[in-house]
């Protein structure tokens, strides 16, 4: 799974290619991540006047030729929100071998009409729910206004998906499918929709959404480790060279941890702690250093709770090779 998003990064200063952000609420940059699981592989500042899609194909294309470099055989799904359901990143997917994509893609009239008939069916399926357990109710309490109302906090909303054969009057090159999943509960009826290249036989609609969309939210907790724990928002120099680069030192750092978490936190209490959590309990300890000659000694206090990971991740890091 490789994961595009964007986010902000709000400055207080006359840093270059800064702009106010409508979206934001603020004057900020917008960088372009992308993520593999916990793996960062992109971080590209941008400014935050571009189009949110702007400069994302060739970052793409940049991480699959390297990842393909490697691993040539590997099945490659491209996902991301509504920004990037564009037809050029769309169409070079398609173009690729063992390339496929799911992106969000906005409502729009047409496509509520082509799902009017999910629609219906949410609707008549939750109200058939609802007047189950309104006539259950009645038969233990007094009928009244209020048992309705009191009813639908034991009815779970009707979901439905469904596949659909779209395409855009004009932007659009061929026919995509689309994937819609109608929500039908009290509040009544939300209906959202993702563009996707994987065929119907492949993934039916519920587990294309599901499973291969939704996960994509998982990238919230790595953006939210890169800014809150790496102060991956730090970019106060004047250039913006200068601000891409404060933005490459965070990302490298943001790379040492999740492999300090994968390679040696794997079997312990941190194997999913935030990097955060793990700067906190592990890395942020009062000790006393002792240099010589020789050797440098660490004396950590008896009473440290985690001394014996912290002894056990040294272990680790002596086993790998010595770059010199």
């Amino acid at each position: 799974m490789t994961d595009l998003d964007v986010t902000d990064d709000l400055v207080h200063g006359h840093q270059e290619e800064v702009f106010f952000n409508p979206y934001y609420r603020g004057y900020c940059y917008a960088p372009l991540y992308i993520f593999c699981g916990k793996h960062l592989l992109a971080a590209k500042l941008r400014a935050s006047n571009v189009d949110p899609g702007g400069g994302a194909l060739a970052e793409l294309q940049r991480v699959i030729k390297i990842i393909r470099s490697r691993w040539e055989n590997v099945k490659i799904l491209v996902r991301g929100d509504s920004a990037y359901a564009r037809e050029n990143i769309m169409s070079w997917c398609e173009s690729q071998r063992s390339v496929d994509y799911v992106f969000g893609l906005a409502q729009n009239s047409r496509l509520l009409q082509l799902s009017q008939s999910s629609q219906y069916r949410a609707s008549q399926e939750y109200s058939q729910k609802l007047q189950t357990v309104v006539e259950f109710f009645e038969t233990l309490f007094t009928p009244s206004s209020d048992l309705r109302k009191q009813a639908t906090a034991f009815v779970e909303n009707s979901v439905w998906y469904s596949s659909l054969d779209y395409k855009t009057l004009d932007s659009w090159s061929r026919h995509r499918r689309v994937v819609s999943k109608v929500e039908y509960g009290e509040a009544g009826i939300k209906t959202r929709f993702v563009v996707t290249s994987l065929p119907t036989k492949l993934v039916p609609p519920g587990r294309l959404y599901t499973q291969k969309y939704c996960p994509r939210g998982e990238m919230e907790n790595r953006l939210k480790e890169q800014k809150l724990d790496l102060n991956s928002d730090r970019t106060s120099t004047h250039t913006f060279a200068g601000n891409q680069l404060r933005l490459w030192f965070s990302s490298v750092a943001y790379i040492l941890m999740n492999a300090l978490r994968e390679q040696c936190l794997a079997k312990t209490e941190f194997q999913n702690a935030t990097v955060g959590t793990i700067r906190l309990k592990l890395l942020k300890l009062g000790a006393t250093i002792t240099v010589s000659s020789r050797k440098i000694l660490i004396s950590i206090s008896s009473s440290c709770p985690y001394r014996e990971i912290f002894a056990l991740v040294y272990n680790y890091l002596s086993l790998l090779p010595c770059p010199g």
